[in-house]
């Protein structure tokens, strides 16, 4: 109870300090999110068609492979269920405001991901070091307070990876789906009915047969480090997140007449008090948008300092290429899956229906997606979507938490941080984490204080740069390696 205060009142202030920076760099950089969301999208075809690494390029994996990793730790169950609780608590117009810190969110992500090409370094075995504690290590000049304040990150991104956002709380979502949503929980009663045993017990039985699989499927890429977490997420997370949206376009076009009405809602309640209807309590102006920027903050994770170290390990012409490919990665998370969740359940109307979380999407997926073969296909979609989400989030966060670890220790703690890394993920599967939740929050509070003040002290650097490559190559076809 008091922990669930303590974490909102200070992830309250986080997002209007995430909501400031995001402002002030949109300043900055010259509305780049606005003004070059073509040229983005172009670095974004550009990286997907070529998605071999080139030897002249200084980098670990790809640029689309960097992407991939990024969006893989980015896109997760948020996405689904985080929507569905912004509808829930602050109504339509939580989506507007929502979409306002995508937007937002596009101008830091593009700065974490320019910075963290800018100030990279490579680590004695020739592997690439990057991420918010390097620039902040090497662009502020205050070298005292530049080392508390990457320190600081290091430690709260390793610790928050481990045992929070990154690896014990997705599991946890992923094993409660998987029972509840898919069945599995009730198949292993049936399995085990003839022992004779409580049904708390087959619940745990559940919990630690899932527990194991998830852990193994884990195991198997994180302990193979950047390469295989890369390899996974180029080939998974374009395939989870077009099978989702997909079948979400299905519900849109069958419900094609609600759209109108739909948009209208969203933007009137935007700024409007939104009356209770149904199982909708209402929500007032300041609650669609306090959900709707909290969702979306913690949603693409622009300002947290997370995705710049995968960015960091690309193989780019230019640290602008970078930075605009983190302009897409808000903007496929956002602007894209995260509206599409709350478009559907804006026009099937299960924002009304009283029920929170994830429970509303499947509502709107089952309903609304026909039966084949007795089987449930919308539930299976959006389990199986829960379960990829969650999954890739986890693998993704490894690496993170991993390059963390080796900033504050060195190389020797690699495969130890790997090791427990995946004994944690079966933990997290298994039991009770309202404390890991709590805990983790606050790691992310503290973990995005230091990387929020180092964007703003190199905020006049990412601007330089950003100038200075536009004024010389208005195009990106302009620019030659």
């Amino acid at each position: 109870m008091y922990s669930d205060q303590i974490a909102t009142w200070i992830w309250t202030y986080m997002v209007y300090l995430l909501f400031a920076v995001g402002l002030w760099l949109t300043w900055k950089t010259g509305f780049i999110q606005f003004l070059k969301l073509g040229e983005a999208a172009k670095a974004l075809l550009h990286g997907a068609l070529k998605k071999k690494q080139s030897e002249k390029l200084e980098g670990d994996v790809s640029s689309f492979a960097a992407l991939a990793t990024a969006l893989a730790a980015t896109v997760g169950n948020g996405n689904i269920a985080g929507v569905a609780t912004a509808l829930y608590w602050g109504g339509p117009g939580a989506i507007f405001w929502m979409w306002i810190c995508g937007f937002l969110g596009m101008a830091t992500k593009y700065a974490e991901a320019t910075l963290g090409i800018y100030y990279r370094e490579k680590h004695p075995d020739g592997t690439i070091a990057g991420g918010p504690m390097y620039y902040i290590k090497n662009g502020i000049k205050n070298k005292k307070i530049a080392l508390y304040l990457a320190g600081t990150f290091a430690a709260c991104g390793a610790f928050s990876s481990l045992f929070g956002t990154g690896n014990m709380m997705q599991g946890n979502q992923i094993t409660s789906v998987l029972n509840d949503q898919l069945g599995f929980a009730a198949l292993m009663q049936k399995m085990l009915s003839s022992y004779s045993l409580a049904p708390e017990s087959i619940a745990l039985i559940s919990k630690f047969v899932l527990g194991f699989i998830i852990t193994v499927l884990v195991g198997l890429v994180v302990l193979g480090g950047l390469k295989r977490i890369s390899q996974v997420a180029e080939k998974v997370v374009p395939t989870m997140i077009v099978v989702y949206l997909g079948f979400g376009l299905y519900i849109l076009i069958t419900h094609i007449t609600a759209l109108p009405s739909v948009f209208e809602l969203i933007f009137t309640c935007a700024f409007t008090p939104c009356a209770a209807v149904g199982g909708f309590i209402g929500a007032s102006v300041s609650k669609g948008i306090q959900f709707g920027f909290r969702r979306g903050l913690l949603s693409n994770e622009a300002g947290l300092g997370s995705a710049p170290i995968a960015h960091a390990a690309a193989q780019t012409p230019s640290p602008v290429h970078q930075g605009l490919i983190g302009i897409m990665e808000v903007f496929i998370d956002t602007i894209i899956v995260c509206t599409m969740t709350g478009l559907i359940n804006l026009a099937t109307g299960e924002w009304q229906g009283g029920v929170n979380g994830i429970g509303m999407t499947v509502a709107s997926f089952s309903k609304n997606i026909p039966h084949l073969f007795g089987f449930d296909i919308g539930g299976i979609v959006v389990a199986i979507s829960s379960f990829l989400f969650g999954y890739t989030t986890i693998i993704g966060w490894g690496y993170y938490g991993e390059q963390c670890a080796k900033y504050l220790f060195g190389l020797k703690v690699t495969y130890i941080y790997r090791v427990c890394y995946v004994l944690l993920t079966f933990v997290g599967c298994v039991v009770s984490i309202e404390l890991a939740f709590f805990v983790g929050d606050i790691a992310n509070a503290i973990m995005a204080l230091p990387n929020l003040i180092a964007l703003i002290l190199l905020s006049g650097t990412v601007g330089i740069i950003t100038r200075e490559f536009f004024q010389k190559y208005p195009k990106l076809e302009d620019f030659k390696s």
